[in-house]
C-alpha cells in the first residue's frame, strides 16, 4: 500500500522533477559554456576582436605556411649545406634566420638584387644565380605568398583578399616544385636536392610539405570565392525581394 502510494505520488510530481532536472541540467550547461568562453577569451590576443571567421583563417593558414616554407628550408639546407656557405653566414642557423626576416618585414635580400616575387623565381632557378640559392628560392616564394595576400601576414576586417591571386600563388608554388626537381646546371647536376627516389629508399618529404601550403592555398580561395559570391547574393536577393538594405 505505501509503495502504491509512493509510486502515485512520484507519477503526479514526475513533470515538476523532470522540469527541476532540466533546469540544473541547463544551469550545469551554461556554467560549463560560461566557462568555455572565458577560458577562449583570456587566451585570445585583443587584436582577434578585429578580425572575422575568414580574417582569422586566413592569418592562421599565412602562418601555418611560413612555417612549412621554413621547415623547407631547414631541409633543403641539410641536403645542400655548400648553399649556406655561399650565403656569407657563419651556419645554416643564421643564414634561415636571415632570409626569415626579410620575408616578414618585405626587405630585399641582397643575393637578388631587388628582385623579388616571380622575377626572384625565375632567377634562383636559372643557371646564372650565384649564391646562395636556397635561400633565394625560399625567400622568393615567400615574398610572392605576401604579395599575393596583400602584402599583409595578419589580416582585419578591413583588409580584402584576392581569391584569384592566391590561387595563382597555390598554381606557381606547384610549377617551381617541378622546377625544383628538373632544373640542372650544365653538368647535368641538379641545381639544389630535394625528393629522392632510389634503391636505397624514397624521400617525399618536400613535395608532401609543399602540398600541404597549395592545399591550404586553395581551401583559402574557396572560402573566399564563397564569401564574395554569397555577399552578391545576399545582394540581388534583397533586390528581388525588394527588401531594404540594413544599415546597421
Amino acid at each position: 500500500m505505501r509503495m502504491s502510494h509512493l509510486l502515485t505520488c512520484l507519477t503526479r510530481r514526475w513533470p515538476l522533477l523532470l522540469a527541476a532536472m532540466l533546469a540544473l541540467s541547463a544551469t550545469a550547461c551554461s556554467q560549463q559554456q560560461g566557462r568555455d568562453m572565458a577560458r577562449q577569451f583570456s587566451e585570445g590576443k585583443p587584436d582577434e576582436f578585429f578580425q572575422t571567421s575568414v580574417d582569422r583563417m586566413a592569418t592562421l593558414g599565412m602562418r601555418d605556411n611560413l612555417q612549412s616554407l621554413y621547415l623547407l628550408m631547414n631541409k633543403l639546407y641539410l641536403r645542400n649545406p655548400s648553399q649556406w656557405r655561399q650565403s656569407g653566414y657563419p651556419d645554416a642557423v643564421t643564414a634561415a634566420r636571415t632570409i626569415r626576416q626579410a620575408i616578414e618585414n618585405r626587405q630585399p635580400l641582397p643575393a637578388l638584387g631587388e628582385r623579388r616575387d616571380l622575377a626572384a623565381l625565375s632567377y634562383s632557378l636559372s643557371p646564372e644565380f650565384r649564391g646562395d640559392r636556397v635561400g633565394a628560392f625560399i625567400y622568393a616564394i615567400g615574398s610572392m605568398l605576401v604579395t599575393a595576400h596583400g602584402g599583409r601576414t595578419r589580416f582585419y576586417v578591413t583588409d580584402s583578399i584576392n581569391p584569384q591571386f592566391v590561387s595563382n600563388a597555390a598554381r606557381n608554388i606547384e610549377k617551381a616544385t617541378w622546377l625544383l626537381g628538373q632544373r640542372q646546371d650544365a653538368n647535368g647536376v641538379l641545381l639544389l636536392f630535394s625528393n629522392e627516389i632510389s634503391e636505397e629508399g624514397s624521400n617525399l618529404s618536400f613535395a608532401v610539405e609543399f602540398g600541404k601550403i597549395v592545399a591550404r592555398l586553395d581551401l583559402l580561395t574557396q572560402i573566399l570565392d564563397e564569401r564574395y559570391r554569397r555577399i552578391g547574393l545576399n545582394y540581388a536577393q534583397s533586390l528581388l525581394l525588394m527588401n531594404f538594405l540594413p544599415v546597421q
